[in-house]
């Protein structure tokens, strides 16, 4: 059963950092390309960031370019958000997806490319 878990959410003031991590269970991480999308209330899903199998390639959504990082171990099976300047702007339900894909170097910030999903983690940013 494939699972994908978010942790790392939380309540932090602006300007502050937060690393989110996606742990995967029942599959190979290597075989995926990672993406991070968000969720605020009232408003749809939308992409944050992806990164390649390999980790050679990421792709940000410009809201968060120069401020938010992602990346990947895959020998732990793991993915990561690292966030930081965080804004109020910010908060919303993240979520981390994988892409079954035969290419080391591909992106994508379309969410109906991704095949699994995790459940999500508040990140809630006080002004």
């Amino acid at each position: 059963q494939v699972q994908l878990a978010e942790s790392g959410g939380g309540l932090v003031q602006a300007g502050g950092p937060l690393r989110l991590s996606c742990a995967a269970s029942g599959l190979t991480l290597s075989l995926y390309t990672m993406g991070w999308f968000r969720q605020a209330p009232g408003k749809d899903r939308e992409f944050v960031a992806a990164i390649s199998r390999s980790g050679g390639s990421t792709l940000y959504a410009d809201s968060v370019k120069g401020r938010f990082t992602t990346s990947r171990d895959n020998a732990k099976g793991t993915a990561y958000l690292q966030m930081n300047s965080l804004k109020p702007e910010d908060t919303a339900v993240y979520y981390c997806a994988a892409d079954l894909t035969l290419s080391w170097s591909r992106t994508s910030d379309k969410a109906n490319e991704y095949d699994y999903w995790g459940q999500g983690t508040q990140v809630t940013v006080s002004s």
